[in-house]
């Protein structure tokens, strides 16, 4: 997977039902720009460092991708947002959080 996203300009998932948003943040971790809706879970993945678009305006998706792909330094914005802020996901943290509910239980 690493591989194909060194490779990509963008990552576009425009979904409509989320549980958690694992796509966005494994290419946020890779430092991929990400177009996404906004809905369900994924503003709470992506905060401000991930584009938003509407999935159900294709006029508006289509815009929003051709927006990223002309700015390069919009890009570049977004690749360094999206790196810090899946930085603030992990597993350790997840384990250190869940323990401290456990045990003040």
């Amino acid at each position: 997977l690493p591989a194909i996203y060194k490779n990509a300009q963008l990552f576009v998932y425009p979904s409509l039902y989320e549980g958690f948003g694992l796509p966005v943040l494994e290419a946020m971790n890779q430092g991929v720009p990400v177009i996404t809706a906004k809905t369900s879970s994924l503003p709470e993945v992506g905060g401000d460092s991930v584009l938003y678009c509407d999935p159900a305006d294709i006029e508006d998706l289509a815009m929003t991708i051709k927006n990223a792909l002309v700015n390069k330094k919009l890009r570049d914005t977004l690749s360094v947002r999206g790196k810090e802020r899946a930085r603030h996901f992990s597993w350790d943290r997840f384990v250190e959080k869940f323990l401290n509910i456990i045990m003040s239980s």
